[in-house]
């Protein structure tokens, strides 16, 4: 059996594949980076540190596959560099600490439209991640890139907001590609495609993650 490393595990989509690490008979640990305590679970090892932090526990982060679910908005951020911080270093920093460690096999949640060409800061620094994260050397890397998350988050994010009403009313007008998916999706085809135990790099658009099945505990009223 297996291990599991998670960071970012309180987010919308860090919080439904925690749940799922924790149910699945694949692993028989699940190594959860956090700021703060994630309750008891006899699967469960916390390591509580900040992202920025993590090279000092790096011997607790042994681990065969790395889920990493770290991400922000730049309104949340505050700034371009607290984001390219937690967008890109922090993932790139797990990537080659876990790597050297022995894993194998790295799932990155990135976005929709990522491309380090592009004139989007946001969609620039997530492509320039992905390919950073390609050339760390795991056996087998899954990048996802969902479009627009729905799921219950913890705090409100106006434009997100404001993009749900949009695809309430006109989602029938929007390719398929650019539809709202539910994080619980996600998750789910983050640990499909880690069961895979296939090597090499591979990209999953959101329009192959809507595919998966929904959990309730994830939607939107």
């Amino acid at each position: 059996m297996k291990t599991a490393l998670i960071a970012g595990s309180t987010g919308l989509i860090g919080s439904q594949l925690l749940q799922l690490l924790l149910e699945s008979a694949r692993y028989e640990k699940v190594i959860a980076i956090t700021r703060k305590s994630l309750g008891d679970h006899p699967k469960l090892i916390q390591v509580i540190v900040e992202a920025r932090d993590i090279a000092g526990r790096a011997e607790q982060l042994r681990a065969d596959d790395i889920f990493c679910c770290l991400g922000t908005t730049m309104e949340k951020a505050g700034s371009r560099e607290k984001f390219r911080a937690i967008d890109y270093d922090y993932p790139l920093q797990l990537a080659g600490i876990t790597h050297s460690l022995g894993a194998k096999q790295y799932l990155l949640v990135s976005s929709l439209g990522a491309n380090n060409d592009s004139s989007l800061y946001y969609n620039r620094v997530k492509g320039e991640v992905e390919e950073a994260i390609s050339a760390v050397g795991f056996d087998s890397l899954h990048i996802f890139r969902p479009s627009l998350l729905l799921g219950a988050r913890s705090e409100k994010r106006s434009g997100e907001d404001a993009a749900k009403l949009i695809y309430k009313f006109f989602g029938f007008l929007i390719p398929k590609k650019y539809h709202a998916i539910e994080s619980s999706q996600v998750a789910a085809a983050m640990l499909h495609f880690a069961s895979d135990n296939k090597n090499g790099k591979f990209l999953h658009e959101s329009d192959e993650l809507l595919a998966f099945p929904k959990s309730d505990s994830g939607r939107t009223s």
